[in-house]
């Protein structure tokens, strides 16, 4: 039998909570991602054009995420924070059948050590977990890489072990850490926990 063609696709939703959004990425982000994404610390885990420029951004805005979406391999989205870009975040790497996907994300310098990147790792998995109907969010870090070690453990994810020699960075190839959030990791996020009756 001939396989099913695929036509399931996400969204193009934007995602409000935990103080951010979620939203597609405009022309008007170019600047902000291409000074981001030329940052020293996004450059070391991130195998990134070295140097990266304002094409570099505008191939990333108006190519790659809009193919992630429309052949339904993932979702790309802006973090904004206060009305800036604080980062980028996806889905990526989706099995539509198994109902599985990858997250990743980098974060602007500026936002770095505030929680931000977290709160949008739970609020777009927990999406993929409920809205979506998804059975499972993986998440890979490469190893050393302990500030995206921090995103994944506080936003819920389980630490399953180590993919070797998985990875490749500006410096060769790395091993990844394997995380994942299933369904029944799901905890509250801070808007819906004080939403809650009884809460305070």
């Amino acid at each position: 039998m001939p396989a099913a063609t695929q036509t399931t696709r996400f969204d193009d939703v934007t995602l409000e909570g935990e103080g951010l959004s979620l939203r597609p990425f405009t022309d008007a982000d170019l600047d902000a991602i291409a000074e981001a994404c030329a940052d020293e610390e996004t450059q070391r885990w991130l195998p990134l054009p070295r140097p990266y420029s304002r094409d570099d951004a505008r191939w990333f805005v108006e190519t790659f995420a809009i193919s992630q979406r429309d052949s339904g391999a993932g979702l790309v989205r802006a973090i904004e924070v206060d009305g800036r870009l604080a980062g980028a975040i996806d889905l990526k790497k989706t099995d539509w059948t198994a109902r599985t996907t990858e997250t990743g994300y980098w974060a602007a310098p500026w936002v770095r050590g505030r929680g931000v990147t977290t709160a949008a790792v739970r609020l777009l998995a927990s999406w993929a977990l409920t809205d979506q109907g998804f059975e499972r969010v993986e998440l890979l870090t490469a190893m050393g890489n302990t500030g995206s070690e921090r995103v994944a453990d506080k936003a819920g994810f389980q630490r399953e072990g180590i993919a070797r020699n998985a990875g490749v960075i500006h410096e060769g190839r790395v091993d990844l850490t394997v995380w994942s959030l299933v369904p029944a990791d799901l905890i509250p996020t801070p808007d819906e926990a004080a939403a809650e009756p009884g809460r305070r």
